[in-house]
């Protein structure tokens, strides 16, 4: 055998451990399959991201003269100004009670529906109808409803049960309604997929155990189903942190629904002060952060071990 041809066969070895080496750490041809996602990331989130944090450090003049701080303007006059530091309290005090609500309601009807029975795949449509409609339908809808003249209130006058029609929209509990309609259909089917990965023969062992059905909830299905609880609880508080179309069509977007998005629209399309807009939308997204991230390390101490079932 020639020199060229032993020092070929010894490249050619070289070549393959060094692929079988880079294999056995997860690097292979495969991860080209992930270079579309990776782009998709880049152009839709990192891109613009890092484009609005820019724009957050290049205030306006008039707010460098009225507030000072140099490129931190924005945020000296985001945490100076009462009238949007008070929107982050308004918009919490709309995303945490619904995001609770829906967590809570879907947990007992998660619960009832896990059975098989007639007329369980109708309930279960009807639950999650409400998923196809979209915040603006929602919101008209509840107009349409529970407006001034809506059909609650004309029946409820009608049967003289009322002598006033109830004020139900273009306020807080109208936002609040509209969250908890939209929102509902995603947490019910969280927890009903977390709930279907509870391996069922715990549930029957303890009940041949002689424990009732408050006892197994609380000790079996509701250690095991807390963490899905947490995940359910972040996606929908992130889903109403945001709220926009509601906040403007059915509550009061001056007043006691105010939330962030309605501050950063009108620094945005009424006031044209791009880099205030985009300091309100970067504080919105910390504001998630943190609520995201106490949730997160509250989940860290429950139970992280396997249910037993399919989930």
């Amino acid at each position: 055998m020639t020199a060229s041809a032993v020092g070929g066969t010894k490249q050619t070895r070289g070549t393959a451990s060094l692929r079988h080496r880079l294999a056995d750490r997860g690097i292979d041809s495969q991860l080209l399959l992930m270079v579309p996602a990776i782009v998709f990331i880049l152009a839709l989130f990192v891109y613009p991201f890092a484009y609005g944090f820019g724009l957050t450090l290049q205030p306006t003049e008039d707010t460098v003269d009225t507030w000072g701080g140099g490129i931190l303007a924005n945020y000296v006059r985001f945490f100076g100004d009462a009238f949007t530091v008070e929107s982050v309290w308004l918009t919490a005090r709309l995303a945490i009670p619904a995001a609770l609500f829906n967590v809570l309601v879907s947990i007992p009807l998660a619960i009832k529906l896990k059975p098989k029975f007639r007329g369980k795949q109708l309930i279960s449509t009807l639950l999650v109808l409400p998923i196809t409609l979209g915040t603006v339908l929602t919101a008209q809808g509840l107009l349409i409803f529970a407006g001034r003249q809506g059909w609650l209130n004309h029946t409820l006058m009608n049967l003289g049960i009322l002598d006033q029609p109830l004020t139900l929209v273009h306020n807080y509990i109208g936002v609040l309604l509209s969250l908890i309609i939209s929102g509902f259909p995603f947490a019910f089917l969280l927890i009903s997929s977390y709930l279907s990965g509870i391996d069922p023969s715990l549930d029957r062992a303890a009940r041949a155990l002689g424990a009732g059905w408050a006892q197994r909830f609380l000790r079996i299905t509701l250690p095991l189903l807390a963490p899905g609880l947490a995940t359910t609880f972040i996606l929908t508080f992130v889903l109403a942190f945001s709220v926009f179309p509601s906040a403007t069509l059915v509550g009061d977007p001056s007043g006691s629904t105010r939330v962030l998005a309605v501050v950063a629209y009108r620094f945005f399309g009424e006031q044209f002060d791009y880099p205030m807009a985009s300091t309100v939308a970067i504080m919105m997204g910390l504001a998630e952060l943190a609520v995201v991230a106490i949730v997160l390390l509250g989940r860290s101490f429950l139970y992280k071990g396997s249910t037993g079932g399919k989930g």
